[in-house]
């Protein structure tokens, strides 16, 4: 009797990929470009001086093991935050003060998926288009899984709502200082130019988004074994909760909420806060929460340590993520892999170039997942390559931002949305199965605005 084949863990996808990844290491040739450090303080690779390094010792076997232990350690700021997110939902949540908030949501908003969906994707898209939001969602999750379930539609259509909002804000962003001002101070252009024609292409890629969203949110309304996740447990969240009176107490718990989320985003904005300043305004939360609501200190620990308990399995995702970018950079091949993607642009006609632009940076964000650490390795070729072509550089910036925010909706290299999925209980390939389809298509309309970008000379 032969067993079927199904989707392996997520971990075992990820650490197929460490093993691809070292595999690529013995088979590419270490190289480097040389770099220096621009006017703003950055460092930054000199275009034309890739060369092969020729004594670089290639990685042992027991990198395989030991890039483990080294991934989560890189990835320990937002591994803690992680912990100390499930902690104090946890113990928001006991109070009741979220279920009583969100069945009254239910309740008088219950019909209308349609939309939360346009509000919820609409919200995240500006957040990341604007402030370079990302991270900062992560303490949301829950409370968006609770609306859609309680909306009959499952944990893939809530993370949709999420991780397609704010990819398509990253991709289409209008001032992301993470990105599109990284990238154009690179490029030497001036900070948030060609702001109009991005403020132009975001509806149809909002668009897009939103109908593939809603189209599949609607079948699993229609039929709910039509979910891809319909047979896995652990991404089936508790039933909604039924509406009742909200107390004083609860309520005092919810503003405190929303000041915590208002004093984040002013950090944030403000003050450049990032996992650690995050992590203690939640961790201060926590202990608000539970005072306001008469809970005695040890039960609120207990709440904690059991909420952050339950996010293990996402850490170790974030992990392992983090160790597929370490074992390139490791052996030293990440710089040889955009030399040679490069190469191609400077032999076809500036649209084609253009196109290849953008799939180069799409296929780089497995590789280098961090926008900023992107900007700064490729914008420095991508922008004399622009010139030789005969496009502007920001139209390879342009290029740049889309390949970035759009392929963050699907590359397993991306920190957080492993962390998105671990929390919701949702396999890496049922994922996939939900998302390549709306990757394709952005990229084809992605491909259609570069044409675009270069017929009117975008600057």
């Amino acid at each position: 009797m032969t067993r079927k084949w199904h989707v392996p863990h997520t971990l075992v996808l990820l650490y197929g990929m460490i093993l691809l990844a070292y595999v690529l290491t013995l088979l590419l040739p270490a190289g480097a470009f040389e770099t220096q450090v621009n006017d703003h303080g950055h460092e930054v690779v000199v275009p034309g001086t890739y060369a092969v390094i020729s004594d670089v010792e290639r990685l042992p076997l027991w990198s395989l093991f030991t890039v483990i232990p080294r991934g989560l350690a890189s990835a320990q700021g937002i591994i803690f935050f992680v912990f100390i997110i499930g902690g104090a939902l946890a113990v928001i949540r006991a109070t009741g003060a979220l279920d009583a908030a969100l069945g009254r949501i239910l309740q008088r908003f219950g019909g209308q998926p349609a939309l939360l969906i346009l509000m919820g994707m609409l919200a995240f898209a500006v957040g990341s288009s604007t402030i370079g939001m990302a991270e900062e969602y992560i303490p949301l999750v829950a409370i968006l899984i609770t609306l859609c379930v309680g909306m009959r539609m499952d944990t893939v259509a809530a993370v949709g709502i999420m991780v397609v909002g704010y990819g398509i804000g990253y991709g289409t962003a209008v001032m992301n200082p993470f990105t599109v001002l990284v990238a154009q101070e690179v490029a030497g252009l001036t900070p948030v130019s060609g702001l109009g024609f991005r403020l132009a292409m975001f509806p149809a890629f909002f668009a897009l988004g939103f109908w593939y969203v809603l189209r599949y949110a609607r079948k699993v309304r229609t039929d709910p074994a039509a979910s891809l996740v319909a047979d896995v447990d652990e991404a089936q969240p508790p039933a909604h909760p039924e509406a009742a009176p909200v107390t004083t107490q609860q309520r005092a718990v919810l503003l405190a909420t929303l000041l915590a989320l208002a004093v984040a985003v002013w950090g944030i904005k403000e003050h450049q806060w990032y996992f650690v300043e995050l992590g203690g305004v939640f961790f201060a939360l926590a202990l608000v929460t539970g005072l306001l609501n008469g809970t005695a200190v040890d039960d609120m620990a207990k709440q904690f340590v059991a909420g952050a308990g339950e996010l293990v399995n996402t850490a170790l995702l974030i992990g392992f993520a983090r160790a597929i970018e370490i074992t390139l950079s490791d052996g030293q091949v990440l710089h040889t892999i955009v030399n040679g993607l490069s190469q191609p642009l400077l032999a076809v006609g500036s649209e084609l170039s253009a196109i290849g632009m953008l799939f180069i940076q799409s296929i780089l964000n497995f590789f280098i997942p961090s926008g900023s650490g992107q900007a700064y390795v490729t914008m420095p070729i991508m922008a004399p390559i622009a010139d030789i072509v005969g496009v502007t550089r920001q139209v390879a910036v342009l290029a740049y931002q889309m390949g970035d925010g759009f392929m963050n909706m699907i590359v397993p290299t991306n920190a957080v949305l492993m962390g998105i999925l671990g929390i919701c209980g949702i396999p890496y390939g049922r994922w996939f199965r939900f998302i390549w389809p709306l990757i394709a298509m952005l990229l084809v309309l992605g491909s259609l605005t570069m044409v675009v970008a270069v017929l009117i000379g975008y600057r």
